[in-house]
Parts: structure tokens; sequence; C-alpha cells
């Protein structure tokens, strides 16, 4: 199974939810942690701060770093990258988690939350990418991993909120230029999405509530799926749109029960696939 003992991972959006979840997934195993998320001090309605997720790398197993960044402003993702390449000797791995979101159509849409989405969501991942990449360069089986649907056109996906489809689909879009762009040098570029709908603040704040966070799986299942994709040798696995579920189903696990927040009930599709097998 996974092990990314001694690996270096620059995660974003890491103080909480999925990023969190990857950064504890991989202490677990030894890594180093670079938390790189804005939140310095709680948040009423939002759990966690990167301190606090730091003390949790540590408790699990790792070491970490905590950078306050907020990814919409190069310079300071520049500063984290660099402390980050001192502190811990280079970077293996990024991860490209950190995602504004906006379900909203055309005319509900206000520019300044447009804007928000494509800085936070493509802008970011772009920018991070290209920090990371001369450590990346130097590193043993490097990979880039984007938080980031299979690319679909349908109208369907894009009709009801274009505009957080368009930001979503600017990190896929990244995947399928840099996987094929850093293939020759051996750096890994794949996306990450979830089946279904995953607990996280964004879904209990703005996606439903309680009601969607009852048909919702932990995190914690994108982390171990995470894990195992970027255990992979980097040369051999590139420009891939895998969800979690297919990734640890092809890791021999078949019971997917324990990842529900409410075993027996019937989960919510995620955006961006097809619906579940067993949907009403």
């Amino acid at each position: 199974m996974a092990d990314l003992k001694g690996k270096t991972l620059f995660v974003t959006g890491a103080s909480r939810g999925i990023g969190k979840s990857i950064a504890l997934r991989a202490a677990q195993d030894g890594a180093n942690i670079v938390i790189a998320a804005k939140t310095v001090e709680l948040h009423p309605k939002l759990p966690g701060t990167i301190h606090s997720a730091a003390a949790e790398v540590e408790a699990s197993g790792g070491r970490a770093l905590a950078c306050q960044v907020d990814v919409r402003f190069e310079d300071q993702i520049h500063q984290a990258v660099e402390h980050a390449a001192q502190r811990f000797g280079g970077i293996d791995i990024l991860v490209n988690n950190a995602s504004a979101i906006s379900l909203t159509g055309t005319v509900d849409t206000p520019m300044k939350r447009f804007d928000l989405m494509h800085q936070v969501n493509v802008r970011a991942s772009f920018a991070c990418a290209q920090a990371c990449l001369p450590y990346l360069r130097r590193s043993a089986n490097p990979h880039i991993l984007n938080l980031a649907p299979p690319l679909n056109f349908s109208p369907g996906w894009f009709a009801p909120h274009l505009a957080y489809t368009l930001s979503k689909y600017g990190m896929s879009l990244c995947v399928l230029g840099m996987s094929e762009e850093f293939r020759r040098e051996g750096i890994a570029v794949n996306a990450l999405w979830p089946r279904t709908i995953i607990a996280t603040s964004a879904v209990q704040n703005l996606l439903g509530g309680e009601r969607a966070v009852r048909r919702s799986r932990r995190p914690e299942i994108v982390a171990e799926a995470a894990a195992c994709i970027l255990s992979r040798p980097s040369r051999e696995c590139t420009g891939n749109f895998f969800i979690d579920e297919e990734v640890l189903r092809e890791a021999g696990c078949n019971d997917f029960e324990s990842y529900a927040l409410t075993p027996g009930v019937v989960l919510l599709d995620d955006l961006f696939v097809q619906p579940l097998p067993n949907a009403p």
C-alpha cells in the first residue's frame, strides 16, 4: 500500500477538510507536510487553523510547517515554497486542494465572486505548480495532484453554475496540459475527484447543510486515494483523472461503508460524475 515516508508535501487549503485529511494521511507514513492556507485564527463558521492542523500532523507522526498563504498572491506562494524547501530540503509533491465555490448561474454570480473562484481554483493551481517546479525537478518521484473533476463537456455541467465549472475545469485542463509538458521530466500530474459528496465545511455551510452532510462520505476516502496515487512511480502515472472510489477498488478495497457519515443511507453523487448506480 501507500508509503510516503520522508516525502515533502506542499498542500494548499490544508487547514481543514480534504486538504487536512490528505496531510494527516501522509503524516501517518512519516511525511513532511507544508500546510499552506489562510486561516491563522479560529473562524466562527470554519473549523481549524494552520497551527491546529500542524499540531495534528505532528501528533500523527509527520513533521509540519504552517505557512499563512493566500493563494491568490504569487509572492506569498513563493515565500512559502522557499521556506518549505529550506526547512525540509526540497519539495516532492504539490497538492492543489484550495478551492472556492459558488453554484450560481450567470446572472446571479457577481464578478467579484467569479474572480475569486478563478484566482483560487485555476490561477493558484498554475502558480503553485510554477513555484514548485524547480524543486519537483530534483525529486526522485515528483507528483502534482489537483483536486479537480474529470473533463465532461455535457452542457448540463455548465448551465447551472458556469463560473464555477469554468474555474474547476481550468484546474483539469492544467492536468491535461502539464502532464504532457512535463512527461519527459518524469513529473506526474494527475487529478483526483470524489465519487460522492464529501463532508466538508463547504457542504455544511453552502451546499445543502446537515441534510447533505448525512448523505456524504468522510474526507478520509479522498485522502487514502491520494496516498495511493502519490506513492506510484511518477513516470508510470501521469495525465489521469482519478475517482477516489475507483482508485481504492484497484488497490483492493471493496468495502466503503466505513467512509459513510451515516451508514446505510443512499449517498449523494458529486458534481461532474455520473449518478451512482444505487441513486434514486
